[in-house]
């Protein structure tokens, strides 16, 4: 029987560090294997949900991505810039939606997405993943609802 020394117990069974760590190895994961061209996974995730839903205000994108609006802000302007989206002002109100190349950039990154879940399932297991991403989304879900 394997026994922990102090600082095992401790780094095991503190959440922060074990998310961190995970969410690391998963970031090195995610960028390289998802096909974004240069844009960063955050980025592709944005375009996921401005796909998902047609003209989306920015609001409601922060809300779905649990994001500050600068950050949406600023990653909307680079979208824009490389001619991703589309950012259209209705009174106080900006609606967010995907270009023909918006639309290119998502069909890569879903591609890409299926080989990344492969990829980490292949390592921990089908059910594992997907037990674990949903235990995940419910977990963040409720701290957020603490907030």
């Amino acid at each position: 029987m394997i026994t922990l020394n102090e600082e095992e117990e401790v780094l095991i069974h503190c959440l922060y560090f074990t998310a961190s760590r995970f969410a690391r190895n998963i970031t090195k994961l995610a960028e390289k294997t998802l096909d974004g061209g240069d844009l960063a996974p955050s980025y592709l995730y944005m375009i996921m949900i401005v796909k998902f839903n047609p003209d989306i205000t920015q609001k409601e994108l922060c809300t779905k991505l649990s994001i500050a609006p600068s950050t949406s802000t600023r990653f909307i302007d680079k979208l824009e810039k490389l001619q991703i989206v589309n950012r259209k002002v209705s009174g106080k109100e900006t609606h967010i939606s995907l270009t023909k190349e918006g639309e290119k950039v998502y069909d890569r990154f879903r591609a890409s997405l299926k080989e990344m879940f492969v990829s980490y399932s292949e390592v921990l297991g089908k059910d594992f993943s997907l037990d674990l991403s949903k235990m995940l989304h419910e977990a963040s879900n409720k701290l957020e609802k603490k907030e």
